[in-house]
């Protein structure tokens, strides 16, 4: 359903959002793109959508080059974008409808359509309500429901939980489940929540600054890791890091600021083996934490990195940015 060839996009001449990268996407397939706020992940979106036009490589979107011929790909997608786009002094149902006469869709297709796709996402008593009264998860429930609105083959969400409470987000996570179930819709979604991409994504991409370092399905990415995973909490990493290395059955090892992370099969009976080894070096152990590998563990193999810590230096480049431009 989607083709993608080394696709770069580069702002004011020098900075890569995007950085040649390679994805294809199935039919009726839930494909996330996982990574930290100024990833890539959106600027990718906008390019697959044609609201943004690539500086070099070729992306296919229903077998349409987004290049050559925009308008037709944008008769085959749906968007829901990460900033509400809804007008709040209409109602749920005055908005799909506003929505379905842009695409030109006769009076009784658009009434039995948005009578649809508001059962679908359960807000048919609600349909005659001005959205500004609707609740967070409501209006997203909406806008996923006016993204339908045109039978897309192919629905982008960009965060699409953003901001929700933990109850509500999982709730968009089944209305998501259903709707591609119930339409073998193909999604392409946007997230930095570890558990989001897991939960919906039959495969997923990891992305940071820009390029795509692994795409797989979350259990063959935790598998990759080699084994359960313990985790060392020590004033010297460095140390710690290079003594684990020598221990027969180690298959992985990561330092991260004050600890260290160890993957290796029976992870639970070798934990002695491991205290001794540092107690010997004389290295101090604050704490030990024994778990299956999640995707958090994996996007720390790749990038370094935790995906919190990305967000945090990324806030403060913006926050410093903020701070230049108020002193110019």
């Amino acid at each position: 359903m989607i083709e993608v060839r080394d696709l770069s996009k580069v702002f004011n001449g020098r900075i890569k959002a995007v950085d040649g990268i390679d994805v294809e996407v199935r039919s009726g397939e839930i494909f996330g793109l996982l990574g930290p706020n100024g990833a890539g992940k959106t600027t990718t979106i906008r390019m697959l959508a044609t609201m943004t036009k690539p500086t070099s490589g070729q992306a296919m979107v229903c077998g349409i080059d987004v290049a050559k011929d925009p308008d037709s790909v944008r008769r085959c997608i749906g968007i829901v974008f990460q900033d509400p786009a809804l007008d709040d002094q209409l109602t749920g149902g005055e908005n799909l409808d506003f929505h379905a006469r842009m695409y030109g869709m006769p009076r009784k297709e658009r009434e039995e359509r948005i009578n649809e796709v508001l059962r679908l996402v359960e807000l048919s008593d609600r349909a005659d309500e001005l959205v500004e009264k609707y609740s967070g998860g409501m209006k997203r429930r909406l806008e996923i429901a006016r993204g339908l609105m045109h039978r897309p083959k192919v629905l982008f969400l960009d965060e699409p939980t953003l901001g929700l409470d933990a109850q509500t987000r999982r709730i968009i996570w089944d209305h998501i489940m259903k709707l591609n179930s119930a339409y073998n819709i193909t999604v392409i979604l946007t997230t930095h929540y570890m558990e989001e991409a897991d939960f919906l994504c039959k495969r997923v991409a990891i992305i940071d600054h820009g390029k795509i370092l692994a795409i797989d399905t979350p259990e063959n990415m935790k598998r990759s890791l080699g084994g359960d995973l313990i985790t060392l909490k020590v004033k010297d990493a460095a140390k710690t890091a290079s003594i684990v290395r020598s221990i027969k059955g180690v298959k992985q090892v990561k330092r991260h600021d004050n600890s260290v992370s160890i993957a290796m099969a029976n992870a639970g009976s070798r934990i002695p083996e491991l205290l001794k080894k540092a107690e010997s070096a004389g290295i101090e152990v604050e704490s030990i934490d024994l778990h299956k590998p999640t995707l958090e563990d994996v996007f720390i193999h790749f990038t370094g990195k935790r995906i919190r810590d990305q967000e945090a230096n990324a806030g403060d480049r913006l926050r410093e940015r903020m701070r230049a431009r108020n002193r110019r």
